[in-house]
């Protein structure tokens, strides 16, 4: 269920920076440090050797109202160096100095190669016991609630990206369990480039920005990306995906993810199962048009992480069921002709439907964006009892560089050991020294076996819970560097895919290919990409042909045809409306009534309005506004309803802002208003109106008889709006042929 702050006529709104508003004046009466704001949680407060510490998680935080050295003596100045005399040279001596800038100097760490650019929360994983069949793991037993931390990222771009941009997005989940900590390490997307870990390097190499020039950011549109995905052709499924909808999603709390790999999973009777694991979000998977996803990436370049921070805030908790699709654990580990090992390819929900084991919901922000979201370290060989790996290539050469990672990233072997990894499960691991080691280890003998510790730790049975490798057997064979047979197909999942789509969908793919490949310099790039497109659709190749300017060519390689799976499709279901954004344009000759009971009627549908206004402060002394004409702009909202006159605010002038020039035949019409409702509408939102708001659609040129447009009375107009969003945008507002 989605939490919501109780209605009222001005429901808090995200985004307060503290949890106490500041004073005009600066503060000169000493306290103690504020705490976190409501919404904001930090790790379990277990100890290095994951020992419930019973302390308050505020006792990591800084402490004492006085400005110390970071040994605890308090200071009096940290405004001026030390120096022999007011003008003259700084003095070595200066302790504060040296320590304040010596440690500013190594702030960083490095950014993770991938997925540098994320965001994360914390919250709860509730199982349903549906596992309980196929696995022994106990956080999968029905009614254990287990604490989780989620990051979400985007692959290719640094910490300093935007959001928005085309790109495969992680999708990482920590469960704190009482049997050690479990990652599911996971994409938005169920496929994924490459076969094998060892072209891991080449994949990521091709899609980063040019090395001489170090541009595009964040972006496949380029030579090398395609350059490689147009030979290593194996990428194509992948490549297919993120040019889809799929690649640009509205937000993280609307957005699938999956395990990718086919993952072994040991109950206790020892019987084993073949899985996939995915996260099927309870809003609904959605995304944005191209077009706002760039409006965005200039506007509001931190749009994702926002909108999960600020949902959050809101009480409107994102949630996801945990589901599994189940496949016997044959010795081919083949289902339905298609090789469960081969992490290019994905098994159609039509066949093997995802039967649900849980709910994870997220209900509170990090405390420090550092200490947790930057220091998490996930790696998918941290696995429990009941869960196991399988010989998937790419799996198995993960298992070696996730944790090869943290050892430079975070600064050597201890990186368990930070706060945010630490498990919540006792640590007995006989592991010493090193960088950054936390715990005080007792006793004589870090080693097995031993008498002067009296043996301890001593080894655990199957009966207590102890990890066992699946006795998989392994076949007489001989040292290869090859692939099997059943690799080879890298064509008919793309085609499924293609065509599971709507015609919308398809549109988008269309353009997304011609925008993609219209960026790159090579034209025998964009020619060999064309075959791989007129192999998987002609009709595909032949419109991103055209948008080129180039000839499609004819496929060269016989592909099979197979059944769509409408299960690949975001368009056509209904889905929940918690959490959504509407804009609410109103002015001084707003019913302040009638905004007031809208503003209540959204908020208590679990939705967040924010009032967009001509200026600044509150309506009438009684409405707060939230955004104005200047600061607002479309792609922040999912839905807009007005009813304001649209009468110029007073910054309407070309020299202030240059989007405000007033047009020709709407001077009455601030040129911002208009601007809002055209994006809206061509972005095929819903949009309403009332009073006065009526006027100010049809100087936008916008027909109330026009699909997704509500025009009535003000609580019309909030259900009419309500029900728009539930399908997520308004398709049939442009046909597709």
């Amino acid at each position: 269920m989605f939490s919501k702050n109780s209605s009222e006529t001005n429901p808090p709104v995200p985004g307060a920076p503290a949890s106490q508003a500041p004073e005009l004046a600066e503060p000169t009466s000493p306290r103690e440090p504020l705490p976190p704001k409501p919404d904001q949680t930090g790790p379990e407060t277990v100890s290095a050797t994951g020992v419930p510490t019973g302390a308050a998680k505020a006792a990591r935080a800084q402490s004492g109202p006085f400005l110390t050295t970071a040994q605890g003596a308090r200071l009096r100045d940290t405004d001026h160096s030390l120096k022999a005399g007011p003008r003259g040279p700084v003095l070595l001596q200066d302790h504060h100095l040296r320590e304040k800038i010596t440690h500013f100097d190594h702030e960083r760490i490095p950014e993770r190669v991938v997925h540098a650019r994320g965001a994360a929360a914390h919250g709860t994983f509730v199982a349903n016991g549906t596992a309980e069949g196929v696995t022994q793991a106990g956080f999968l037993a029905k009614g254990v609630e287990t604490p989780v931390f989620v990051r979400f990222s985007t692959v290719l771009g640094s910490r300093g990206s935007a959001d928005t941009v085309r790109d495969t997005r992680g999708f990482s989940t920590k469960f704190y369990t009482a049997e050690g900590n479990y990652d599911l390490v996971g994409n938005n997307i169920p496929v994924f480039f490459i076969q094998d870990a060892i072209k891991f390097p080449d994949v990521i190499h091709a899609g980063k920005p040019h090395p001489d020039r170090e541009i595009p950011q964040a972006q496949s549109a380029h030579d090398t990306f395609w350059d490689f995905v147009s030979l290593h052709t194996e990428a194509q499924h992948h490549t297919m995906w993120n040019m889809s909808d799929r690649g640009i999603p509205r937000s993280y709390r609307t957005m699938e993810g999956f395990g990718v790999h086919t993952f072994r999973l040991v109950n206790a009777a020892g019987q084993t199962t073949l899985v996939k694991f995915h996260w099927k979000p309870r809003q609904g998977v959605h995304s944005l048009v191209w077009e706002e996803a760039q409006i965005i990436n200039g506007m509001d370049p931190d749009f994702h992480r926002r909108d999960l921070a600020d949902a959050i805030e809101a009480g409107a908790f994102p949630q996801w069921d945990l589901g599994i699709q189940v496949f016997p654990d044959t010795e081919d580990e083949m289902f339905e002709g298609i090789d469960l090992l081969d992490p290019t390819k994905l098994v159609p929900e039509e066949l093997a439907p995802v039967q649900i084991i849980g709910t994870m919901t997220l209900n509170a922000n990090p405390t420090n964006y550092f200490a947790e979201t930057e220091q998490v370290a996930f790696h998918p060989g941290h696995l429990v009892p009941g869960i196991d790996v399988t010989n998937d290539p790419l799996l198995q050469g993960r298992l070696f560089s996730y944790i090869d990672t943290q050892l430079t990233r975070l600064g050597g072997p201890n990186f368990s050991q930070i706060p945010i990894n630490r498990p919540h499960a006792p640590v007995n691991d006989m592991l010493r020294d090193g960088f950054h080691q936390d715990a005080d280890h007792a006793g004589v003998a870090p080693y097995q076996p031993n008498s002067l510790d009296g043996g301890c730790p001593f080894m655990a049975g199957a009966d207590m819970g102890a990890f066992i490798d699946v006795p998989a057997p392994v076949p007489a064979s001989r040292k290869v560097r090859e692939n099997p047979a059943t690799f080879d197909d890298h064509y008919s999942q793309v085609r499924m895919f293609f065509r599971s789509l709507t015609p919308v969908e398809q549109d988008h793919v269309v353009q997304a290919y011609t925008f993609e490949l219209g960026k790159c310099y090579e034209e025998n790039i964009r020619l060999r990409q064309l075959q791989s497109l007129a192999n998987i659709d002609e009709r595909l190749a032949a419109e991103v042909a055209t948008g080129l300017g180039l000839e499609a060519p004819a496929p060269d390689t016989a592909v099979e045809d197979t059944d769509p799976s409408p299960a690949l499709s975001q368009i056509g279901a209904s889905w929940p409306v918690a959490g959504r954004v509407v804009g609410v344009v109103a002015d001084d000759s707003t019913d302040l009534g009638a905004l007031s009971d809208v503003l209540t009627s959204l908020n208590a549908a679990g939705m967040v309005p924010l009032v967009v206004a001509p200026h600044g402060g509150k309506l009438g002394g009684e409405v707060t506004i939230q955004r104005t004409y200047l600061t607002a702009r479309s792609t922040e909202f999912d839905a807009v309803v007005v009813a304001a006159s649209g009468a110029p605010a007073p910054d309407a002038a070309d020299s202030l802002d240059a989007k405000a020039g007033n047009p020709e035949g709407h001077p009455s019409q601030d040129p911002r208003v208009t601007m809002l409702l055209a994006e809206a509408f061509r972005h095929v939102k819903a949009i309403g109106a009332w009073g006065d708001g009526a006027s100010v659609l049809a100087a936008a040129g916008i027909l109330a008889e026009t699909p997704g447009v509500v025009v009535g009375a003000a609580a019309e107009v909030v259900s009419g709006v309500t029900g728009l969003l539930a399908n997520h945008r308004v398709w049939e507002r442009f046909p597709v042929a």
